[in-house]
């Protein structure tokens, strides 16, 4: 009986950067992404039309890039969707903002089967912040793009709806978690992002909109109720000897 090598292949990563005069960031972001310790990636940076010497950067390391563009678009949605739109059909989509980047990949072997996968991340200097997908989905943003893993078949066309300006990301993240798609955590997935961003100062309006779209009027009202007591209590750390 002859057996077979059978190869195993890590499942296809296609990690994005979306990006607009952030020059020194994103050289940073571009060298972690290069200097991943993972056979199987793609990197795919949208830029928005940038005149700051970002576009120099890009061109840098062009020859290592799966995909490049330079354009003006509507927003930093509509050039995640382009990226979206760029990536591999049988990939994982990771998304990375200038100066964010990868600490720890996970297994990806062991989940190739997983619709979704993701860990914790390190919010700039100030803390950790420890993931968790559950019924808090309904009402909050739980997880952070930059440790976010989701199979392009979860979703084969641009997922981002332009009428959420700073939360599109949350809007669908509630989708995919009101749809059943099942979330893996694996606490060796390390990611580092920025602090601050587009979605950093609370817009609870629009977030309060995201639960109205994909959940209703009880579930805003109940979100309503978590932002105050949530609020309520990073008073009492605050001022908490």
């Amino acid at each position: 009986m002859v057996r077979k090598n059978l190869q195993v292949i890590s499942p296809l990563l296609t990690i994005i950067t979306v990006v607009y005069n952030s020059a020194l960031p994103l050289e940073k972001t571009i060298k972690t992404v290069l200097e991943l310790k993972y056979p199987n990636v793609n990197y795919i940076i949208i830029d928005g039309g940038s005149n700051d010497g970002t576009v120099d950067i890009i061109k840098k390391y062009q020859d290592k890039i799966f995909y490049w563009i330079t354009e003006k678009d509507k927003g930093i949605y509509d050039a995640m969707n382009k990226g979206w739109a760029k990536a591999d059909e049988n990939s994982y989509i990771l998304y990375l903002g200038a100066g964010d980047y990868i600490i720890s990949l996970p297994d990806m072997i062991k989940h190739a089967q997983q619709d979704i996968i993701y860990g914790n991340v390190n919010i700039g200097d100030k803390y950790l912040f420890d993931t968790k997908v559950d019924f808090r989905m309904k009402c909050i943003n739980a997880v952070h793009h930059q440790a976010l893993l989701i199979k392009k078949t979860t979703h084969p066309s641009p997922p981002f709806s332009l009428e959420f300006p700073v939360f599109a990301d949350f809007d669908f993240n509630q989708r995919l978690y009101k749809a059943e798609f099942h979330f893996k955590k694996d606490a060796s997935f390390y990611a580092y992002a920025m602090s601050g961003g587009v979605s950093s100062p609370h817009n609870r309006k629009e977030m309060l909109e995201v639960v109205n779209s994909n959940y209703g009027r009880i579930y805003v009202i109940l979100a309503r109720a978590y932002y105050f007591l949530q609020n309520i209590k990073n008073r009492l750390l605050k001022f908490s000897p």
